[in-house]
């Protein structure tokens, strides 16, 4: 069987990544956080990161190292541990562009990409205050319904998603589960590249328990295998999140001096380290 999908280590995957590239990533149980250190490390720069919906410590990571130039959002937050310190800094400083969304606009943005159509439509955002904030969202008369309001929401098309998932096949093909959602940002964006805590020998599209869960190859441009390589986030069934970690970045992030002590510890030493 052919494969479409290079398999490579993660800082090969994360050279594929250019300045300024829009990037798709998803809420934190699909997190690919080694190669969101192998990024850091690279000083990838101005990205236009969308999170799908929302995010939490690697945009927060991100944003931290000086990544960042926008992001398109419905929320970035450490969850339990509370506010993102280097997002709410970037933020009142005016360092990031912020696109507000909500959760609905977003995965309505990235379905229209999906199916390569320029927009669709959504009732919700009406009256609400994210219209004032976004003027690419376009308050139009439902065609269906004469004088009747509708918001056109553009369609979102990344340069590139990344994720984390349990496992690949050696044909490229990347096991999901449940997480539908990566299926269709896979689809929207122009490459894919994934991180998998292990790559198997039989084809999971072969497999009648594992098909309907599986990305196929020919939307994964390239793929790496990295154990524990959501960590300190979690990946279901495999592990749980490091709640002690992620709590010690949360008060080491106090400050811009103890943001940088943790980068200099658990990102740039990874390097010099291996």
């Amino acid at each position: 069987m052919d494969t479409y999908t290079e398999v490579m280590d993660v800082e090969s995957l994360a050279a594929r990544i250019t300045d300024g590239a829009k990037v798709a990533v998803f809420k934190e149980n699909a997190s690919p956080m080694d190669l969101t250190r192998a990024m850091i490390r690279r000083g990838v720069r101005d990205l236009h990161i969308v999170t799908v919906p929302t995010s939490g410590l690697q945009t927060e990571l991100l944003i931290a190292a000086g990544c960042v130039a926008t992001v398109e959002t419905s929320g970035v937050t450490l969850g339990e541990f509370g506010l993102a310190p280097a997002f709410v800094r970037a933020v009142s400083n005016g360092d990031i562009t912020i696109k507000d969304a909500t959760c609905p606009a977003i995965y309505t943005q990235i379905q229209a990409g999906e199916k390569g159509i320029p927009f669709m439509p959504m009732w919700g955002l009406i009256g609400s205050d994210i219209l004032a904030n976004r003027p690419d969202f376009k308050v139009i008369d439902n065609p269906y319904e004469p004088g009747t309001p509708i918001v056109a929401l553009p369609a979102i098309k990344p340069d590139v998603t990344i994720l984390h998932a349990p496992f690949a096949d050696k044909y490229g093909n990347v096991w999901i589960g449940q997480l539908a959602e990566l299926r269709a940002m896979a689809h929207a964006s122009k490459t894919c590249l994934a991180t998998v805590e292990e790559i198997v020998d039989f084809n999971l599209l072969d497999d009648e328990k594992h098909a309907a869960g599986t990305i196929p190859s020919f939307y994964v441009t390239a793929l790496a295998e990295a154990r524990n390589g959501a960590w300190p986030l979690a990946v279901p069934g495999c592990y749980d999140i490091d709640g002690d970690h992620i709590a010690n970045y949360r008060r080491m992030a106090g400050t811009q001096a103890g943001i940088s002590d943790y980068l200099a510890r658990h990102v740039h030493a990874v390097e010099a380290a291996e």
